[in-house]
């Protein structure tokens, strides 16, 4: 199963960056994305892609809902 996981950006150089959740970090791209970001801002990273930006307020729901429904197995 292939699912984007909402990532809070922690380090950004160009098209380039690092974002993290719950301790994992992720190289990812956001040339895909048609929008600025910045440190700190939460994406939808999937297959090495930023592929959205989201409020905090609905990326932490988010990551909550996801919590409650896959085990950590499945989160891995």
């Amino acid at each position: 199963m292939c699912l984007g996981v909402p990532m809070k950006i922690i380090s950004r150089a160009g098209d380039d960056i690092v974002a993290e959740v719950d301790g994992v970090k992720k190289e990812a791209s956001i040339m895909l994305l048609g929008e600025e970001v910045a440190v700190g801002d939460y994406v939808i990273v999937h297959a090495g892609f930023a592929i959205s930006r989201l409020d905090e307020e609905y990326a932490e729901e988010t990551l909550r809902m996801m919590k409650e429904i896959f085990s950590p197995e499945d989160m891995a």
